[in-house]
């Protein structure tokens, strides 16, 4: 499946909404809904552009602010990034210390791309944990390396917590325990 099919497809599920409703936002067929989900069809670009709008979790209220400047200042390798569509929102400099980007390039950027197999197996289990319906808040797991120096991911022990900002959106705090 896409990335873009199953974010469409989390999107719907966290907010309630049913494939045919989602359809009709999107001017097309349930049928053409179900491709894109299922990973059979891309979205096209005039879709995906609604999509991400859609799927914006922004950090724009005083309290969610306030989270991504503890985010930003944390003495932890953490990093937080929009439940659905893994945009970057905020990160450490502990975690960002090793990019080979500037992390303000990266605000508001898929992370998924840098994922490891481990990260992906793990993402494709949280429907079965109950993370999308206030079942598991909190999920950690061992993860390999991947091979990027843009976003290096070092092996170890990850944790992923589920937190609802302000607009009813939801953000994953990521936090690497290597090293604690």
């Amino acid at each position: 499946m896409n990335d873009y099919g199953r974010a469409l497809r989390r999107w719907r599920r966290l907010r309630g909404v049913k494939q045919s409703h989602a359809a009709e936002m999107f001017g097309v067929t349930q049928a053409t809904l179900s491709r894109w989900e299922s990973g059979r069809h891309r979205l096209p670009e005039q879709a995906i552009g609604r999509l991400t709008r859609l799927l914006a979790a922004p950090l724009d209220s005083p309290g969610d602010a306030a989270l991504r400047r503890l985010v930003e200042s944390s003495g932890l390798a953490v990093h937080l990034i929009c439940d659905l569509s893994h945009r970057l929102l905020a990160a450490s400099p502990i975690r960002t210390a090793t990019w080979g980007v500037d992390p303000a390039d990266l605000l508001g950027a898929s992370l998924w791309r840098f994922a490891t197999d481990e990260i992906r197996s793990a993402e494709d289990r949280l429907v079965d944990l109950g993370w999308y319906d206030d079942g598991a808040a909190c999920v950690s797991f061992w993860t390999g390396p991947n091979d990027s120096t843009v976003v290096g991911i070092e092996p170890g022990p990850l944790e992923w917590q589920r937190l609802q900002l302000s607009d009813g959106s939801f953000a994953r705090l990521v936090t690497s325990m290597v090293g604690r």
